[in-house]
């Protein structure tokens, strides 16, 4: 039965990954996390539960890497839900070596015959619990002790990320997402349990190689004992599954920037989160309201900005969206999206608020992909590039 409690939370991974990250694309980093958390779940049980030699001998350290992209898919998640631009970029894969050089270490026994792996890892975990296997380049004490580190630094810089980031929104905006405070509880929630993962795991494996302390005058071993090692460790991981379902709006993605109204309950939070097939008049006056009024909020200088993002926000169906613009408007979402971004940019222009900013800035704050895309858009719809209407809007002051 225990392992329904992995393969459940496995389960949630591919719900996020599948159905959500399309919405909300900082989902796929929480999808990866909640899966790597999942599969050490299962390796857990595998090596210390399962009283199978053949799920000793295939968890037995060919998922060591996994704990060391607990971290960097952790911190991704904060940063791309923060950050308004979703593109994962290439100081990004820096992350991702220490988990690679693991691979390489652990290649001594990775790639041994699966029958003596299956040996090895039986007299190692259920006989001697002497873990001295021979690795590359370092030490299989030093993997177990530094994995804990590892995730424990992490957490710190999440930390540090999410506190930072927060004074720039206040700087920029002058105000926070409406639901920040509950991005913030959910974040918070997340990182200390990984904190608290990091530290039970790091006092395990420091008693497991006899480095004895004690606690308000309790023996480390009895703390970081093996069973209370496995049930908080195991516990945490699993618990995270259903933490999850109590965050409505950050499992369903709808994060955006307008201003608080009143403090909802957790039925409330369900309801609004979730895009409601309503009737929709789809005439022009119809839309006007809930648009200029959506618009106000400047969705659309975010670069993911899309229909989908829209409908899921305003709660109208997608294709009253479409048709709407199709139809009504005779334009497609794209060159709507496209005009309403460069009139923004020619206000801040105009108001002298893209002063001493470059071209490539002023692109990215009104939610461009790039440079070339912007001054191409800007051109065909005021007839001069961006740095002649720059030159011409100042002449005027």
């Amino acid at each position: 039965m225990a392992i329904l409690f992995p393969l459940f939370g496995i389960f949630t991974s591919f719900i996020l990954i599948y159905y959500l990250s399309s919405l909300n694309k900082s989902n796929k980093y929480l999808a990866l996390f909640f899966l790597c958390c999942n599969l050490i779940v299962m390796v857990y049980y595998g090596l210390h539960y399962s009283n199978d030699k053949f799920w000793e001998g295939f968890c037995f350290v060919n998922f060591l890497p996994l704990s060391f992209l607990l971290g960097p898919f952790l911190f991704f998640y904060v940063k791309y839900t923060l950050n308004e631009n979703k593109r994962f970029n290439k100081w990004d894969w820096l992350h991702l070596i220490p988990a690679f050089l693991i691979v390489i270490c652990c290649l001594p026994f990775t790639t041994l015959p699966f029958d003596r792996k299956i040996q090895i890892a039986h007299e190692i975990v259920k006989v001697t619990e002497n873990y001295d296997v021979y690795f590359y380049l370092i030490s299989f004490e030093f993997i177990l002790l530094g994995r804990s580190i590892h995730l424990f630094l992490y957490c710190i810089l999440c930390l540090i990320y999410f506190n930072r980031y927060t004074k720039q929104l206040l700087e920029k905006y002058s105000v926070l997402p409406t639901n920040h405070p509950t991005i913030r509880k959910w974040m918070l929630t997340l990182i200390f349990s990984q904190i608290f993962i990091a530290v039970n795991s790091f006092g395990h494996m420091t008693t497991l190689y006899g480095i004895k302390f004690s606690i308000f005058n309790t023996p480390s071993n009895v703390i970081f004992s093996e069973t209370l090692y496995f049930g908080i460790c195991g516990g945490f991981f699993f618990l995270q599954n259903f933490v999850l379902f109590l965050f409505p709006k950050i499992l369903y993605g709808n994060i955006s920037y307008t201003l608080p109204t009143k403090k909802e309950s957790l039925l409330e939070e369900i309801k609004s989160s979730l895009v409601k097939q309503e009737k929709v008049d789809e005439s022009s006056s119809g839309f006007e309201i809930p648009l200029l009024k959506y618009l106000e909020t400047l969705p659309f200088i975010k670069k993911e900005f899309s229909i989908s993002q829209m409908s899921f926000d305003l709660k109208i169906p997608e294709r009253s969206l479409s048709n709407y613009f199709n139809k009504n408007l005779n334009i497609s979402f794209s060159e709507w999206r496209k005009n309403i971004r460069i009139e923004y940019v020619c206000r801040l222009i105009e108001e002298g608020s893209a002063k001493n900013i470059t071209i490539e800035a002023i692109a990215s704050n009104a939610g461009f992909a790039s440079r070339s895309k912007f001054i191409d858009a800007f051109k065909e719809r005021k007839g001069v590039t961006p740095s002649v209407f720059i030159k011409q809007a100042a002449n005027n002051i």
